[in-house]
């Protein structure tokens, strides 16, 4: 993000810490986008990234308040939702038998419509195999990698968001990218 976009971000939480409640509309229509990405990734599922998306707008508003502008709003979203894609996934842990189906992410892009069927077909079980690879990684290593790789956080960022040390987003970065690359073996080959 941009400093222009930090300053505005910051301006739209002061006026709506201040009563203006048209400011959150304005940062649900720059920020839900990459939200609802970030938690589809996440969470293996569109419906539940835009019900924690949701969710995620509510705590802000419940906490305009508490929110310092010496943070970078964006650091601070991403943490909330964070949280919440945590919670979610704990309360399935708890909860499985009240689970209609898994959710599958069929949402992402598929291979261009002028390649050929067989090109075609490779590609989309390159893209599931790694919608799966990324979906069985730990849900620490999903989160950085997902952070940085999609929203392109900084280590220091993520590790806000994370509440952790930088050299701990770094390692957790590393080993998902290592156990991606063992998992996608047979899937990278030419």
């Amino acid at each position: 993000m941009t400093r222009d976009r930090d300053e505005f971000d910051i301006e739209l939480m002061r006026c709506l810490a201040e009563g203006d409640d048209l400011a959150l509309n304005r940062l649900m229509d720059a920020w839900s986008q990459p939200l609802i990405a970030y938690l589809t990734r996440l969470t293996s599922s569109e419906t539940t990234a835009q019900d924690l998306a949701q969710e995620t707008f509510v705590r802000v508003y419940r906490h305009r308040l508490e929110y310092r502008s010496s943070q970078k709003f964006s650091t601070w979203l991403f943490a909330i939702a964070t949280n919440l894609a945590r919670n979610h996934a704990r309360w399935r842990g708890r909860h499985p038998e009240t689970l209609l189906g898994h959710e599958n992410l069929s949402e992402l892009p598929v291979a261009a419509n002028n390649a050929s069927p067989d090109e075609q077909t490779i590609a989309n079980e390159r893209i599931a195999a790694i919608q799966k690879a990324v979906s069985e990684l730990p849900q620490d290593m999903r989160e950085v990698l997902i952070l940085s790789t999609w929203h392109g956080m900084s280590h220091a960022e993520i590790a806000r968001v994370q509440d952790t040390s930088e050299k701990a987003v770094e390692l957790r970065l590393y080993r998902a990218r290592k156990l991606l690359r063992d998992l996608l073996t047979e899937h990278l080959k030419p």
